[in-house]
């Protein structure tokens, strides 16, 4: 019994892998720098007002890092989950927030977050859409409380749509 779910879950996670990589072959160009740097701006801004001191990374299509801010004061080991964040949030093209529910213990994907070299399943990673609602980066945050994370990279993403 233990050995077939975890046959189950192993194509579950091969297919959701398989799917996102065929979908949305790499495209690196997807995301312009000047946006990319907007959305940044955009959620360093929010942090300050929040008197939240993060790091705050921006990914492109092809989940390659764009653009990246260490914020004065901010915590190191925050960096690399800033970006698992948002590599993570493009991956799967969710919320990170979202996926987690899914990873939890009895969840169909429980465990995932071992694949891809580490994945975060925890909020503060979100999609990056265009003005036509085309994914075309993704935002990771961390530094703060997951609910200030989720908040400043989702102000960050929503800056070049407004």
């Amino acid at each position: 019994m233990f050995l077939l779910t975890q046959i189950k879950f192993l194509v579950i996670a091969i297919t959701l892998m398989c799917s996102s990589v065929t979908a949305y072959a790499q495209i690196t160009n997807d995301i312009t720098h000047d946006e990319a740097f907007k959305i940044l701006l955009a959620a360093k801004k929010n942090a300050e007002a929040s008197e939240v001191v993060v790091n705050i990374a921006v990914v492109d299509a092809g989940a390659n890092l764009k653009a990246f801010i260490r914020m004065d004061e901010s915590y190191l080991g925050s960096i690399d989950v800033a970006i698992k964040k948002a590599k993570t949030a493009r991956y799967f093209n969710m919320d990170t927030g979202e996926l987690g529910e899914l990873t939890q213990p009895g969840g169909i994907i429980y465990n995932i977050e071992h694949s891809n070299d580490g994945l975060i399943t925890f909020p503060g990673g979100v999609p990056i859409k265009n003005k036509n609602g085309k994914i075309i980066g993704a935002i990771g945050v961390s530094g703060g409380t997951i609910e200030q994370d989720r908040a400043i990279a989702i102000a960050g993403a929503e800056s070049i749509i407004e």
